[in-house]
């Protein structure tokens, strides 16, 4: 089972860091949409989109937010680990055929709790799209 192990608290230190990268998908869209529920037609028609501050179709945010969420379910700290919270801020639109690169960075870990709160971002390119902030329940090692 180890293989299926992510980090231990312990494992982790100040200013570790874990990206995961995507390239949003029309299917994506229509497939989160699906699942969510969110069918707001300036995610799904661009005939409705183009009037908006946007200029046509944009990704759902938590979306984007979901790519946050993969890079601590599978690099850091890995699988084990638990969301307790986030904090986001949406500060640009991803489009169909952006490549989202999301990162995550270790900013204060409490070992005694098993607490370790992590700097998020996301970027198409240079342009930050999504900052925040997030704490997990990482595993101890056991005794």
């Amino acid at each position: 089972m180890d293989e299926l192990r992510g980090k231990y608290v312990d494992e982790i230190t100040d200013g570790m860091t874990a990206v995961f990268s995507k390239t949003v998908t029309e299917a994506d869209i229509v497939l989160f949409a699906g699942i969510t529920g969110d069918t707001n037609p300036v995610h799904l028609d661009e005939e409705f989109a183009k009037p908006t501050p946007f200029k046509g179709r944009i990704a759902h945010g938590m979306l984007t937010a979901g790519f946050i969420s993969a890079v601590f379910g599978t690099k850091l700290p890995g699988p084990g680990c638990i969301y307790l919270s986030q904090s986001l801020k949406f500060k640009a639109p991803v489009r169909i055929g952006d490549t989202v690169v999301a990162r995550v960075t270790a900013t204060a870990i409490d070992r005694e709790k098993g607490r370790v709160t992590f700097a998020t971002t996301a970027h198409v390119g240079s342009t930050l799209v999504m900052d925040g902030e997030a704490q997990l329940l990482v595993p101890k090692r056991p005794a």
